[in-house]
């Protein structure tokens, strides 16, 4: 289990956004956890100099999508750092297994074979408490962890 609270960092260590452009990809399925998901990003990439007319939000229909979006921004040269966000929360069949693998592969891959940062903001919780936790909730938000993960890495 976790035991961060995901909004908690360093602001000091966070570089200026505010020449920066990101893409983010978000999952339609699980409204209410990816919709929190992507406030907390928006916020966190916003405080560190980031205009909002240089955050670009996609959505897809279902987490396993977020590769193909993600990939459809990579091949956009405005963007600095491109963040997925989704939540599969688990069910009574092997579908999360398969879900979470493909989109964890194909991010990986995404990373290892593109010019830019795709940052993983995909929540794989074993019930709707633990992704609320993570959106928000008692653990801060997931959102905020990939902004600053995107800032980061566009400067590495």
């Amino acid at each position: 289990m976790a035991t961060k609270n995901f909004s908690e960092y360093n602001a000091a260590k966070v570089p200026d956004a505010s020449n920066m452009c990101f893409g983010i990809v978000v999952a339609e399925w699980n409204p209410e956890i990816t919709g929190a998901l992507l406030d907390g990003a928006v916020k966190t990439l916003e405080k560190h100099g980031a205009l909002p007319e240089n955050i670009h939000v996609k959505t897809v229909p279902g987490s396993f999508e977020l590769i193909y979006g993600a990939h459809q921004m990579t091949l956009n040269d405005g963007y600095d750092a491109v963040i997925i966000l989704g939540c599969v929360i688990r069910g009574e069949t092997p579908h999360f297994d398969y879900i979470c693998q493909g989109v964890t592969a194909g991010i990986a891959r995404l990373n290892a074979t593109c010019s830019i940062p795709v940052i993983y903001g995909l929540l794989t919780c074993e019930n709707l408490q633990q992704a609320q936790d993570r959106s928000g909730g008692r653990l801060g938000n997931k959102g905020d962890e990939c902004a600053v993960d995107a800032i980061k890495m566009a400067k590495f």
